[in-house]
């Protein structure tokens, strides 16, 4: 199936209509039965955060994110495939990321979607930095454990 769809990936600083991703990825397709997106977004962090700033090794950030897409077009039976990170500074409120994932049936569009975000968030190379409300920069947002062990289960039988 990898070789019948080719994802459409993009890494960019400006904003996506997510009503829009769809239906540029839908449109004159009576073979999709199902689209499942996920449309990540900056938090607040409880009014502390005033932005999140994210940087990508461009070149670099493409190709991982193209493995991963090719490894889910081999993994399940995909109709198409989108996914969209951005860089730069993003407010509270503002998209971050969006996958978007076209097949016949509905569970393969789930566990697809699923499976990208596990490893965007975790393998993606992206540094995000914040930025305080109060004016400060805060530093280097770390990698969380449980977003390793997230992607990890993709790797196990049954995962």
């Amino acid at each position: 199936m990898a070789g019948a769809v080719v994802p459409a990936i993009r890494i960019q600083r400006e904003d996506f209509d997510v009503a829009a991703e769809i239906a540029g990825l839908t449109e004159g397709r009576a073979d999709i039965g199902a689209v499942v997106t996920f449309s990540g977004l900056c938090r607040d962090e409880q009014g502390a955060l005033s932005a999140l700033e994210l940087e990508h090794y461009p070149g670099m950030a493409e190709a991982e994110i193209g493995r991963i897409a090719l490894e889910a077009l081999e993994r399940w039976p995909l109709q198409g495939l989108t996914i969209i990170h951005r860089h730069g500074k993003i407010a509270p409120g503002e998209n971050i990321v969006l996958v978007v994932a076209a097949s016949s049936h509905r569970q393969a569009a789930f566990e697809a979607a699923n499976f990208l975000m596990d490893y965007l968030k975790s393998r993606a190379p992206f540094w995000k930095k914040e930025h305080h409300a109060d004016g400060s920069e805060g530093g280097w947002v770390e990698a969380k454990e449980a977003d390793d062990r997230a992607a990890d289960r993709w790797t196990k039988p049954g995962g």
